[in-house]
């Protein structure tokens, strides 16, 4: 081998180690990996360090950048080239643009009308001129990867993340917060994400997020008060990637929200609602409550304090003795709820049916504080008659004493020689001295009016 020759193969190979050692002080930063759709953008958000930029930038009379695909080389880069903005190189792409300033140290770039064969790992290479600084920004070794990017393409975008991402729980009337992103590659057509089976007056701040890699994902947070309708509602976010085919892309993902609430809309669900003496009638004490699987039923007589049954359906043989009003109360761990009142009617033992009535009043402590007034609900008329003389007499004082404690004070009018006797329960006055029974006027819901006459 000649002098010549030895010199030039020195030369090369001082060339390579001193481009070797010269790397370990240049770097770029970018995202390992980025996933975009067919049809959309890409953006690769990039930024590199040389040492003494700012001195080479001075000296430089044009900076330009260079993306390669697949692989660098070191010699001959150019049928890898993928971009080149020094000469407007586009190859395999309809469009790349460098969005970032070089000048900056900014390499950042976007490319557009991304298809299937575009999936692969890029490298970027800066060029400062006239042989100021050149380098291509590869890994040092085949499992290292750091200074490259691989470009995935999909055809369907992946789900959004949606946080809380199991079953939410939450006691009513605390505060509601959801999250949900999407990723966003192309940030000039971001996705937009809407949500579904959200109260009207829930509040949504929806906007486009950079993360630490520096690539963006579109975040969208919604709040709201939890109510018990909400129980077990699943709440949905969805996401619509527009893309240059010819429909968008939605993904959506679901999570069910569970809140914990006392009962609700606690009620009694009766077997038959006209019953008469010797029938059984089936009592349902129905509710809404979370959790449901804990739930005590307790059953109350009006007048009387203590319980009368427990379990969420009972059944009862009427008889003279248990009429009455009846409601239920229904309990969890978070609190309890009184149902609104059942009443049975009997109106004796003379076969006719009796009515089952369900009362507007819900409260049982209401209903236990006015039962010594208001429970048997007798109405009877002490309006002063005339005999058949003429003479004024008080009607029956014993007998309207005996009464006075358990009747409503409402006077009923009626002719002279009448008396309106105006009942709920068995009130057989015709039993009484000089009263009879001349006519049955008409039934109310919940009481029957007949008319008596001085016999």
């Amino acid at each position: 081998m000649s002098v010549i020759q030895i010199t030039f193969f020195t030369i090369i190979i001082s060339a390579v180690l001193l481009h070797t050692h010269s790397a370990d002080f240049y770097s770029a930063v970018m995202p390992q990996t980025v996933t975009t759709l067919t049809g959309s953008c890409v953006q690769i958000p990039c930024r590199f360090n040389i040492p003494n930029f700012e001195d080479k930038h001075k000296r430089a009379q044009s900076i330009y950048g260079i993306w390669l695909k697949s692989r660098s080389q070191m010699f001959d880069p150019d049928s890898f080239i993928a971009f080149n903005s020094s000469k407007n190189i586009i190859r395999g792409f309809s469009d790349i643009q460098m969005t970032g300033n070089l000048s900056e140290k900014n390499c950042t770039t976007v490319f557009y009308n991304i298809m299937m064969n575009h999936s692969d790992r890029y490298y970027f290479r800066l060029e400062m001129e006239p042989d100021i600084f050149r380098a291509t920004f590869n890994p040092n070794s085949a499992t290292d990867s750091s200074k490259t990017v691989r470009i995935t393409v999909r055809d369907s975008p992946q789900p959004p993340e949606l946080k809380p991402n199991d079953l939410y729980y939450v006691m009513e009337g605390t505060t509601v917060n959801l999250s949900c992103s999407a990723e966003a590659p192309c940030p000039k057509q971001p996705p937009t994400i809407s949500w579904s089976n959200i109260p009207e007056s829930a509040n949504i701040k929806t906007q486009l997020q950079e993360k630490p890699d520096k690539t963006q994902s579109v975040f969208s947070y919604v709040t709201f008060k939890a109510s018990y309708m909400d129980h077990r509602k699943n709440i949905s976010c969805t996401a619509t990637y527009p893309r240059n085919t010819s429909n968008d892309s939605t993904v959506e993902t679901t999570t069910m929200l569970l809140v914990m609430f006392p009962p609700k809309e606690t009620h009694i669900i009766t077997s038959s609602s006209a019953v008469s003496i010797g029938t059984n009638v089936t009592l349902t004490c129905k509710c809404k409550a979370s959790p449901s699987n804990d739930l005590t039923y307790t059953w109350y007589k009006c007048g009387q304090e203590m319980p009368v049954f427990w379990g969420k359906t009972i059944t009862i043989t009427i008889t003279q003795s248990n009429t009455g009003r009846y409601s239920c109360i229904a309990q969890n761990k978070h609190g309890s709820q009184s149902s609104a009142d059942v009443q049975f009617v009997a109106k004796g033992q003379d076969g006719l049916n009796m009515r089952l009535i369900v009362g507007c009043v819900g409260g049982i402590v209401a209903v236990l504080t006015l039962s010594a007034v208001f429970c048997t609900r007798t109405k009877i008329s002490n309006r002063n008659r005339k005999k058949p003389s003429g003479q004024v007499n008080n009607i029956d004082a014993d007998f309207v004493n005996t009464v006075r404690g358990i009747m409503i004070n409402e006077q009923i009018t009626s002719d002279d020689e009448t008396l309106v006797i105006v009942y709920y329960e068995e009130t057989d006055i015709s039993k009484r001295q000089n009263y009879c029974a001349t006519e049955k006027l008409f039934n109310h819901d919940e009481y029957t009016e007949i008319e008596y006459t001085l016999c």
